[in-house]
């Protein structure tokens, strides 16, 4: 045996926080035998081999020190997989091959973490896909996520458990904010509160975050660039905690302050994007304006409701028009790329997606203008345009 596998051997045992005694007593061979398999003095036999890259839940390539190309093979599943989950936007295309492809490359690597995130992340996808998110107003009349209905799905409990088994596993950056942030979701969605609180906790603040603390280490052209993506990233952000506020403040505003709120949060971008020109941030300035279209019916103002699905149309257009390797022609973000729609190298239409993704976010007045929106000859229209 190679002393790379010996040196792997120790490592994966010491990084699972187990002796050598409870490795030997799980393999069925002495204490002796495991020292010297790690001190490249002996090697495990044929038949214990792949019981001992069960063990540690890697593969037989990553034990015998092939992790170059398991790292490539990896990269390539997972980019695999996310490209399928993005197909399902909306609706279900191939939800079930994707969780197959998943879950066969989960069996492959067992002990990656990243490919265990990306099984959740396509389970939590297939839960909101086939079943739905759904809130109710508590005796207060503010919004709530129905925890008592989403803890019934498969797919979220499922999902829970493997962000939380693969959370450990990932190095700090931009794939373990994103798995907390879905973890998170699922938290919420589920009731579980007090986890979610307690895994908030242990984020950075603010000031510590990746966005800002990206402008500290640059400056000149690249410092404005930077900058300018901060206070894109920044007024989103900004925009979309107003929204949020309006959910979950469901029956204590009325519909003109509901109304008057999704405005304000489209002006947060508006700040930045002085001259129209969204660039990336279309795709939510379009959803705002789905979103009013139901406060706008529900006021019984139908005109104005189809002008607001025509203005998001027309945001839409606007996006699918912009060229490759355009910049945002704004004073204060002049220098920021636009990275168009692209999920793992392909672009999709903005325009196109309109209809699945209205209303843009679930509220309870959805449910109550629906099917008169839907069954108007104007949403036929406008969905015939989207096309």
């Amino acid at each position: 045996m190679s002393f790379d596998m010996g040196r792997k051997i120790k490592e994966l045992r010491r990084n699972a926080g187990i002796t050598q005694e409870k490795t030997a007593e799980a393999l069925g061979v002495t204490t002796q035998a495991v020292s010297r398999w790690e001190s490249g003095s002996g090697c495990p036999d044929i038949m214990t081999i792949p019981a001992l890259a069960n063990f540690f839940g890697v593969t037989i390539d990553e034990l015998f020190g092939y992790e170059d190309d398991c790292v490539q093979r990896v990269e390539a599943l997972a980019e695999q997989i996310e490209k399928m989950k993005e197909e399902n936007n909306g609706i279900d295309v191939n939800m079930d091959a994707c969780i197959l492809k998943a879950r066969e490359a989960v069996m492959e690597y067992p002990g990656n973490g990243r490919l265990k995130v990306c099984l959740a992340s396509v389970l939590m996808r297939a839960g909101y896909v086939r079943r739905g998110e759904y809130h109710r107003l508590d005796a207060e009349g503010y919004s709530v996520y129905d925890a008592a209905l989403h803890s019934t799905y498969p797919e979220w409990r499922e999902a829970m458990a493997l962000f939380e088994k693969a959370l450990p596993q990932l190095d700090e950056g931009k794939e373990k904010s994103k798995a907390t942030e879905e973890l998170m979701q699922l938290y919420l969605n589920m009731g579980m509160l007090e986890k979610a609180s307690a895994l908030a906790e242990k984020a950075p603040d603010i000031f510590a975050c990746r966005t800002l603390m990206r402008v500290q280490a640059v400056d000149g052209k690249k410092q404005a660039a930077v900058l300018g993506e901060a206070l894109l990233e920044m007024a989103r952000v900004c925009a979309l905690m107003m929204v949020r506020c309006v959910i979950a403040h469901g029956q204590n505003l009325s519909l003109k302050e509901k109304m008057q709120c999704i405005a304000n949060a489209k002006a947060m971008l508006d700040g930045v994007c002085t001259d129209g020109n969204y660039g990336d941030e279309s795709t939510f300035v379009a959803k705002l304006q789905l979103l009013l279209s139901v406060y706008l019916w529900k006021d019984g103002k139908q005109k104005e409701a189809f002008d607001a699905l025509g203005a998001a149309l027309t945001l839409a257009k606007q996006y699918d028009r912009i060229q490759e390797n355009a910049y945002y022609t704004a004073p204060l973000i002049r220098q920021v790329r636009i990275g168009k729609h692209c999920v793992t190298g392909i672009c999709t239409s903005l325009t196109a997606e309109l209809p699945a993704e209205w209303p843009g976010w679930m509220v309870p007045e959805m449910k109550e203008v629906e099917k008169e929106m839907k069954t108007d000859g104007r949403w036929k229209q406008w969905e015939m345009k989207c096309k």
